[in-house]
């Protein structure tokens, strides 16, 4: 399977080596990709988990896997094998970027501790996404989505609003810090056009979400002596939610002073607009249970779609509430092509994929379709300079897997 003419992409050029698995890592070499990269993504002989996570229909090719690993080709490499490994640091020497969520302590084993790396490869840009950063005490520490929600204050902020302790039902660990891990590695490149050197980048999962949290709910604690405790009393209230209305529910709005005078006029309470509790920001965010508390009173009087058109005409933010199957269907997302039906190669039918929603000059680069296990390896290998008894070798000894 070949991938997508990427010629006029951004990252043309940039080729990644990447080790990484499950989530995190894989989102964020899934943009670079997009992007134009040519990503090679590296698996162990059983291949990533992921392959076998969510429905499937066809072996080792599960709706997760699909979700995160379009534009990608795979290579099986076993590193357990001294072979394997000496194939690995032959496709560095042609890499621009190598990322990886290996843990710092089996790095040095593999020969892939940062010290060897950039005396080996100095221009190479090296990208460690784990749980913790080094030098703290949770260093080295396993982490996965559930565990981050809990300790970066995700899981804190969902029971201070609701009085029940739950995660978030969407992985935003992994995908946060993948949206953070493909900007470090871009910045790093951008470093490296300018000074000639690659370098390391570290990205510890922790310390990102923690950082995400904390933008609006450090409140009080900002300053020094603190003004306040943390938490952001607008975002926290019980009644932020989705309104209920007289026959569904309304995602609304009101924002600046002018949004709530429209407001109130449009519930024929305008002197509301004149009460001390509601004249401006502040006062709102003192009192905004009670403001809330009157919203959700008079939005419950109306239809959705009578309070979607009285709010366009006051001009005020509002939208129905959409399903995830309403987005299958929206026609916004359909006239801008945002999802992309492929073909498999497999005779497994199809695949659907959102895009990411990005243009570089007007235009979206068409996807590949995620990749079989060890769909590439030989081509891969090939393509940097391996000879043909040289694959065959790896091949006998099981140091490097083609997929059928």
């Amino acid at each position: 399977m070949n991938l997508p003419e990427n010629a006029g992409s951004p990252l043309h050029g940039i080729r990644v080596i990447d080790l990484s698995s499950v989530m995190f890592g894989p989102y964020a070499s899934q943009y670079l990709g997009d992007f134009g990269a040519e990503v090679i993504k590296v698996e162990a002989p059983a291949g990533d988990s992921t392959r076998r996570t969510g429905a499937s229909r066809a072996a080792d090719m599960a709706a997760t896997f699909l979700g995160l690993n379009r534009n990608k080709r795979s290579i099986v490499l076993d590193l357990k094998q001294a072979p394997g490994r000496e194939a690995l640091q032959r496709l560095l020497e042609n890499a621009d970027v190598l990322m990886h969520n290996i843990r710092p302590q089996k790095l040095a084993a593999l020969g892939l501790d940062t010290a060897t790396l950039n005396e080996r490869y100095p221009r190479l840009v090296c990208a460690s996404l784990n749980g913790f950063g080094e030098g703290g005490p949770y260093a080295g520490q396993p982490a996965y989505d559930d565990i981050i929600q809990g300790m970066s204050g995700l899981v804190d902020l969902v029971q201070r609003q609701t009085g029940e302790s739950r995660y978030l039902p969407t992985a935003a660990a992994d995908k946060i810090a993948g949206l953070v891990a493909a900007q470090a590695i871009l910045a790093a490149l951008l470093g490296r056009a300018q000074s000639g050197r690659g370098g390391s980048v570290e990205v510890p999962m922790f310390e990102v979400l923690s950082s995400f949290s904390l933008v609006e709910h450090l409140a009080g604690q900002t300053f020094q002596p603190a003004l306040g405790g943390t938490g952001y009393s607008r975002v926290l209230s019980p009644d932020r939610r989705p309104y209920r209305t007289r026959d569904g529910h309304l995602c609304v709005m009101p924002y600046t002073n002018e949004h709530w005078a429209r407001f109130f006029m449009e519930i024929g309470r305008p002197e509301l607009a004149t009460d001390p509790r509601f004249t401006g920001m502040d006062a709102r965010t003192r009192h905004i249970d009670e403001l809330y508390a009157l919203l959700a009173e008079f939005l419950a009087q109306r239809s959705t779609e009578e309070w979607v058109a009285a709010c366009a005409r006051i001009d005020i933010p509002a939208a129905r509430v959409n399903s995830l199957d309403d987005l299958l269907v929206d026609p916004h997302l359909d006239a801008v092509g945002f999802f992309q039906e492929l073909p498999r190669g497999d005779g497994q039918g199809a695949v659907r994929l959102p895009g990411t929603g990005v243009r570089f000059d007007g235009q979206s680069r068409p996807f590949s379709a995620p990749p079989r296990l060890g769909e590439h390896t030989c081509a891969v290998l090939e393509a940097v300079g391996f000879k043909e008894q040289e694959i065959a070798a790896l091949l006998a000894c099981g140091a490097a897997r083609q997929a059928d």
